[in-house]
Order: structure tokens, then sequence, then C-alpha cells
């Protein structure tokens, strides 16, 4: 399965950041291809993931949520969720992890407090 990723800058008050919008799911075999793209990007600019796209997800795409934002608190950039599904919401926030990657308004301050050293997935 491919993710289809678009791109385009935005102003998210009072932060320009490049937000990326993700469609079709974001699971195992499929998140290769999102952190592929977006690693080395994350380490030179702040980015805002569009998921209301998508409508699947799963451990393995969670994962590579939390890998971006180690890699955004380690580069000293920003990474945040914008717009997720209701369906993507309702994980995040199952898993304890809405209110750490979901930006309602503003991207989201990374820190690699609490990232560890090897990949999420």
């Amino acid at each position: 399965m491919n993710v289809s990723l678009n791109s385009e800058s935005a102003l998210i008050e009072p932060y320009l950041v490049a937000v990326v919008v993700v469609e079709d799911e974001l699971v195992r075999g499929s998140e290769t291809q999102l952190l592929a793209e977006l690693l080395p990007r994350i380490r030179k600019e702040s980015l805002a993931l569009d998921l209301s796209g998508v409508e699947r997800i799963d451990a393995a795409g969670i994962a590579a949520l939390i890998e971006l934002y180690c890699a955004a608190g380690g580069a000293g950039t920003e990474f945040s969720v914008v717009a997720p599904s209701t369906h993507v919401r309702d994980l995040l926030r199952l898993v304890g992890l809405e209110s750490i990657l979901v930006a309602d308004g503003q991207p989201r301050v990374a820190t690699s407090a609490g990232c560890l050293a090897c990949p999420a997935a």
C-alpha cells in the first residue's frame, strides 16, 4: 500500500510549517514510505501532518508518528498532527497520545524527553 503525501507551507499562528497531507491508510507496510520521506525533512524543518484523509491506522502507523515526534525533538524542530479523522483521533486518545501529538491551532513543540534512541517501529 502506498501512502499519498501532498505538501504545502501554511501559517499556523504564529508558526510557518510545512503541512503534509496523508491520504489512504497508515498501517504496517505503508509506514516505511512515510518515514523514508518525512524523517529527512523533520530534521530540517517543522512539519504538521494532516491526517483528515486517514481512516485506517494501526500500531505501526502510531509508532511512525512517535518516531517522527522524537526525531523532531532531537532536531529542535516542531511536529504535530492536525485535523485527524475521527477514527485517528479516537485511537490517539485511547493510547494517550492525543494531547501530545494533536495540535488544535498550533504545532506542538517536540521534545526528546521520553524518546528512546531506537526507532518506535
